[in-house]
């Protein structure tokens, strides 16, 4: 006879059984999607061919709109996997099955340089592999990332906000090994290796999660209860008090998202020699591939998390009562500096000069403060705030919001394109018009905080007001 699944917390203070389970398998799939999505810019402008073996290229706008696009699917994506769970098949059986889509996308890229790119244009390839891949990694994220709450109760709650960093520094542990193995995977033995790998770190994270099957509290689906949940007077004042939080944070996503696609292709005209120095006779010289730096900021990730949560966020404790939205608000404003930086470096660029990665760097180390302050925040924020069987389709809107903002960053690039290849924002003019939007977005969030009112939901716990 089967073990029977656990449907409650266990009533200590314990850390939950299941929680080594869940964060392996967020490591794991964290360096599958992460390495895929490190080379893509580069993939597509510098080795994608044609059926025929010749180069079939796409221009530096195109390739941003083709990752914009992919990105916005991924996360688009969890509105349906959080109905699947939420309403049909719960989170567990949820994340397993369409971890399969998932492994089967990663499968499709890595044959886009075998004889099967021959049979089928490699583009359709990259096309129908990415497609898989956004149902896969898109369906199981809020499912994922409510699971981890789910396995908390009353007694152990206190450990809430601590489980929800360690998950992220798994996501950034996972991202940093494949951001900087992937793209020379890609620029020693190609295409094939550099999306195989990914696939095979999928497959061991589905494995890994499948192991603590009989160790996570399994919340039931809660079938056609879920529909008048989320349309009840409840949920939907949840939804309604939420909404303009995720309409604000849109901006922040569109310009974040951007490290893997416009920050990509500007360090391909930046001096990338990160040392170059002789010792004992012998010259150390380390000349970093554009698609690596972005590896600068899961590594801040890994060093701030801890930094701010037993540092910065006690000390600025002692002279703010720091909210949640007051984390967010100030995580906005650092948005600002962290894009008028490239925007710098861009019009430097187009004066001829050759501006060194330090200060993509830099750039880096605002956005990743901002990622702390705004993404962990909101992400944990976002579970609280849902009632009890909402709690994967509140995460898969908050989700939405990473897609709308890919989908807007996607949507400029092709508006900018002309016919002759310039682009209606030339240089810097781009950088600065998405700095100038996150500007007026932050002033926005300030007004939206004071009116916030909303309500607390823990398993196991009745809703307290916030």
């Amino acid at each position: 006879m089967a073990k029977p699944y656990r449907t409650s917390p266990t009533l200590t203070r314990e850390m939950p059984p299941g929680i080594p389970y869940i964060i392996g398998n967020e490591a794991a799939e964290r360096f599958s999607f992460y390495g895929m999505k490190a080379i893509l810019a580069i993939f597509m402008t510098k080795y994608l061919l044609d059926r025929g073996g010749a180069a079939n290229f796409m221009s530096d706008t195109v390739a941003k709109e083709w990752v914009h696009y992919f990105t916005c699917a991924v996360y688009a994506t969890p509105v349906l996997g959080a109905i699947l769970s939420d309403w049909l098949f719960g989170k567990y059986r949820t994340i397993i099955w369409l971890s399969l889509f998932y492994c089967a996308g990663h499968g499709v890229l890595a044959l886009i340089d075998s004889s099967v790119a021959r049979q089928i244009a490699p583009r359709v390839l990259l096309a129908t592999g990415l497609a898989l891949i956004s149902l896969g990694a898109g369906g199981i994220k809020p499912c994922v990332s409510a699971h981890v709450g789910d396995q908390f109760g009353a007694m152990n709650q206190d450990l809430l906000t601590k489980i929800y960093g360690w998950f992220y520094f798994s996501v950034n542990l996972g991202s940093t090994f494949s951001t900087l193995l992937v793209p020379v995977l890609l620029d020693r033995v190609g295409p094939g290796w550099a999306f195989g790998v990914p696939g095979i770190l999928m497959a061991i994270a589905t494995f890994v999660f499948w192991l603590g099957r009989h160790k996570f509290v399994h919340i039931p689906p809660s079938g056609t209860e879920f529909f008048r949940e989320t349309f009840s007077a409840e949920g939907v004042r949840a939804l309604a008090n939420l909404v303009p939080l995720y309409l604000c944070v849109i901006m922040f996503w569109s310009l974040f998202d951007q490290t893997s696609s416009a920050w990509v292709l500007q360090a391909e005209h930046m001096n990338r020699v990160v040392c170059d120095f002789t010792v004992a006779g012998y010259q150390l010289k380390w000349e970093a591939l554009s698609s690596q730096l972005q590896a600068v900021n899961p590594i801040l990730v890994m060093v701030f998390i801890p930094l701010f949560a037993y540092g910065v966020y006690p000390l600025l404790g002692r002279f703010i009562d720091l909210t949640p939205l007051r984390k967010i608000s100030i995580g906005l404003f650092i948005t600002v500096i962290s894009f008028a930086i490239p925007a710098w470096v861009e019009q430097r660029i187009s004066a001829g000069a050759t501006p060194h990665v330090i200060w993509q760097i830099l750039a880096y180390v605002f956005i990743t403060i901002a990622e702390v302050m705004v993404s962990i925040t909101a992400l944990e924020f976002s579970y609280t705030q849902a009632p009890r069987q909402m709690k994967s389709f509140i995460m898969s809107v908050y989700l939405l919001s990473i897609s709308l903002g890919n989908l807007f960053t996607a949507l400029v690039n092709s508006w900018i394109e002309l016919p002759n290849g310039k682009s209606r924002l030339e240089g810097a003019s781009y950088y600065w018009f998405f700095t100038t939007l996150m500007f007026v977005t932050a002033c926005t969030f300030l007004v939206f905080m004071r009116f916030y009112r909303g309500q607390t939901y823990i398993q196991g716990t009745e809703s307290a007001h916030s």
